[in-house]
């Protein structure tokens, strides 16, 4: 794991154990996100990135820059579960996907464009991120989320 200020840019680093085309399925289709990204339904097309909360309440809405499957995926975040992240500037999420020796991929997840979103980049600071990517680890690698 890599990780850089709080406040600008952001950088994690995973490497997990499935094809490329698995990894992309569980960023961006809801079967797999309500799994482990803390509940949420999240569907991810070139139209945009959304995301619902367990109640159906619009977690976050924004648009997507790229959708290059299963390699790189590039959208907008922007907190809609909570009033003051909401009203800040949209930021950026990259996803990128690398396929290394034995089976396994790298993927690397830049939060980025944070300047104006500072409630948001404290919230996904650190434990945020690595929550997250660690439970889309374990669930691709044992069929099993990380959390009952």
């Amino acid at each position: 794991m890599t990780t850089m200020t709080a406040t600008t840019t952001q950088v994690y680093q995973v490497f997990i154990k499935a094809s490329p085309e698995r990894i992309w399925a569980a960023i961006t289709k809801p079967e797999f996100t309500v799994r482990y990204f803390h509940g949420a339904r999240i569907e991810v097309s070139p139209a945009g990135y959304h995301s619902h909360g367990p109640d159906g309440s619009v977690w976050a809405d924004g648009k997507v820059a790229e959708f290059d499957p299963p390699r790189r995926l590039v959208h907008e975040w922007q907190s809609m579960y909570d009033e003051e992240m909401a009203a800040e500037e949209p930021s950026r999420v990259t996803w990128e996907i690398e396929p290394q020796e034995g089976g396994i991929c790298k993927l690397t997840l830049v939060h980025d464009r944070l300047e104006g979103a500072p409630k948001t980049a404290q919230s996904v600071f650190g434990e945020g991120w690595m929550y997250v990517l660690s439970g889309l680890k374990t669930l691709l690698e044992t069929g099993e989320p990380l959390a009952a």
